[in-house]
């Protein structure tokens, strides 16, 4: 069998040239052309970024590009760093004062964790799952140090993008020495409040999708209720908060395991509830591992095989919300096998919290 020309990797790097308008208008929304993408989500297919004016805060209206890299940012980079930026947006509203890291790959999260400074907090997320977060993008809450850039370039760790609020002087001069690296600053810290439109768009053959962007409401012990005998510690809800507002921004079908600091294994985009949750505990095996953490679940469950699979793997509490036929059977069975289970809705409330993604 004679060799492949490593001419055919040419297509990966070429950019494709683009004529597309330079604005675009639904209503009284307009869109600025702002970049040219390299190509879109396959090679051969051109692609542009358009922001909206009048944009304020942490959000794709305002970043700035630091370093294009040899490659410049694609159209999936500029998605995976809006994913990433909203998740730690959230999680930084949430926990107040924290460093945190995401990871994001193919606009799925990949490693997701806080910490008190720079390196142990990116490297928390790093451990998660090494493999996914190969090629993955790196949305950090905090200046980037000179220690981290070091560790960030080397080799075999294969970041795509470094986005984050701020760089040191030091970092500027270590990171460069990867060239395939993008390097974007944010517009402004996250603790700002980002401003835009707050629609959602969603383009499919002869038509257009729009929708009110979501915002999870679970955000304290007291937007949540028990429903298990087993009453859940102080950490386990503490982890199941920051669990579920993972699974906020992770492709549904989405279970997010995890403790209070980090997250564990996640399974994301699958057709079935149980084949989610399977390849979070298969996943988390690569890192943390499963057990003792607490599981989430963006929607109700079909049947108590979750719970099952769940109490096996050494899961101690479940997430998610009511909505079921057989609820009252999959609760049954959570203290069955004492497992603790949070509901996503105030106590008094009727209404559960669902919190399904689809981009």
């Amino acid at each position: 069998m004679s060799k492949i020309d490593k001419s055919v990797r040419a297509q990966y790097r070429t950019k494709v040239q683009e004529n597309f308008p330079e604005s675009l208008q639904w209503g009284d929304l307009k869109f600025k052309k702002w970049l040219s993408m390299r190509y879109g989500e396959n090679p051969g297919y051109p692609a542009a970024f358009y922001r909206e004016p009048g944009t304020t805060g942490p959000n794709m209206g305002t970043f700035e590009v630091l370093q294009e890299g040899t490659k410049g940012l694609s159209y999936i980079n500029i998605g995976d760093m809006d994913l990433g930026q909203r998740l730690l947006k959230k999680l930084s509203d949430i926990y107040k004062d924290r460093h945190i890291c995401a990871l994001i790959k193919h606009e799925i999260p990949s490693g997701v964790a806080m910490g008190e400074e720079p390196v142990g907090t990116f490297m928390k997320a790093w451990e998660c799952d090494p493999l996914s977060n190969f090629g993955s993008v790196a949305v950090l809450n905090f200046r980037v140090t000179e220690e981290l850039a070091h560790i960030i370039c080397e080799t075999g760790r294969n970041i795509e993008v470094v986005y984050a609020p701020d760089f040191t002087e030091e970092a500027l001069e270590v990171l460069p020495s990867r060239k395939v690296l993008r390097i974007v600053k944010m517009g402004t810290t996250l603790d700002h409040p980002s401003v835009d439109s707050g629609l959602e768009f969603k383009r499919v053959a002869g038509g257009l999708l729009v929708q009110k962007r979501f915002d999870s409401k679970i955000i304290s012990s007291e937007t949540v209720d028990v429903v298990s005998k087993r009453k859940p510690t102080p950490q386990e809800i503490r982890a199941a908060i920051f669990c579920w507002n993972v699974a906020c921004f992770t492709r549904s079908n989405a279970i997010v395991i995890g403790q209070q600091d980090k997250v564990h294994g996640i399974g994301s985009g699958q057709r079935s509830r149980i084949d989610a949750a399977d390849d979070a505990i298969r996943f988390s095996r690569r890192g943390y591992g499963p057990h003792g953490c607490v599981m989430a679940s963006d929607a109700f469950m079909p049947f108590p095989d979750v719970v099952e699979l769940a109490a096996a793997n050494g899961i101690t509490t479940i997430i998610y919300p009511l909505g079921s036929i057989r609820d009252q059977e999959i609760i049954d069975k959570a203290d069955e096998y004492d497992v603790a289970m949070i509901i996503t809705k105030r106590p008094g409330d009727v209404d559960s919290e669902r919190c399904f993604l689809h981009r």
